[in-house]
């Protein structure tokens, strides 16, 4: 038996397709909310990194929300538009989510924490396909949660090539400057949480390294935690194995660390 229940929403009243997908436990203990992009390149999205963390936060008695952004053909703007609409929708809602809206964080691994970032720190407007009242809501996440993101879209052996390339299509080289989080990241950021492991082969640890050095330069609070061990793509990290075992931990680590910055009571 789930200790949550599910419901798909529309991001735009009128379209069917892109959604976000409600997590709402049965036991809500908390007036937070965490709205969830899970990774894949921007090529798909990964469900051990939405469902899978949604579930997380549901037995903890967070209500969270996985994008179903736009990726694959569909190039920037669009699926930074579908993140940044997602947190309006959540803080519009608020009320009916029995949520403090100024306590909603956005979450994102590898490619998925690229958008997170992104949706913290880049601030220049996007024209809404379908404007509604919703679009007077402020989109700027109260704070970020990255897991092993993708930040550097410039830089040889660093950057994640196929994430630019799925997100920018043939702008990339034109873009990947104004896009990377660690380069254009201002003291109005959002506080940060942030791990990846050291022998990630698939995105560079310098990644996670870099953009908190940023973010230490612009005065915004970071909690990093970099695991020695651990290949990319872990999710919740709940295989059996020693190395699975250990970095479970950054689980309990985030939850300690929304209490502390008073996300949780």
């Amino acid at each position: 038996m789930t200790n949550y229940i599910s419901k798909e929403i529309p991001l735009w009243e009128d379209q069917d397709f892109p959604t976000v997908t409600a997590y709402l436990p049965t036991q809500k203990t908390q007036n937070c909310a965490i709205v969830i992009l899970p990774g894949g390149a921007y090529c798909f999205r990964a469900e051990h990194e939405g469902k899978g963390y949604a579930e997380f936060f549901a037995a903890h008695g967070i209500v969270s929300f996985v994008v179903n952004y736009r990726c694959k053909e569909d190039k920037f703007p669009l699926p930074l538009l579908d993140a940044r609409r997602a947190i309006q929708l959540v803080r519009y809602h608020a009320q009916t989510y029995h949520i403090d809206p100024c306590k909603i964080a956005i979450m994102g691994s590898s490619a998925g924490g690229h958008l997170a970032a992104l949706t913290s720190v880049y601030d220049k407007p996007i024209s809404s396909e379908h404007p509604d009242a919703m679009d007077s809501i402020s989109f700027k996440p109260n704070a970020q949660i990255l897991c092993y993101p993708v930040i550097k879209l410039l830089g040889k052996g660093i950057t994640h090539f196929d994430s630019g390339r799925n997100l920018l299509g043939e702008n990339h080289a034109l873009l990947a400057e104004e896009l990377s989080p660690d380069l254009i990241a201002a003291s109005n950021a959002p506080q940060a949480f942030i791990w990846h492991t050291f022998e990630d082969s698939a995105v560079n640890v310098i990644n996670s390294i870099d953009y908190t050095r940023r973010l230490k330069e612009c005065g915004v609070s970071t909690e990093l935690h970099i695991f020695p061990k651990g290949h990319h793509g872990l999710g919740l990290a709940e295989g059996e194995d020693d190395v699975s075992r250990y970095v479970s931990k950054w689980k309990d680590l985030l939850i300690d660390w929304l209490y502390m910055i008073d996300f949780c009571r």
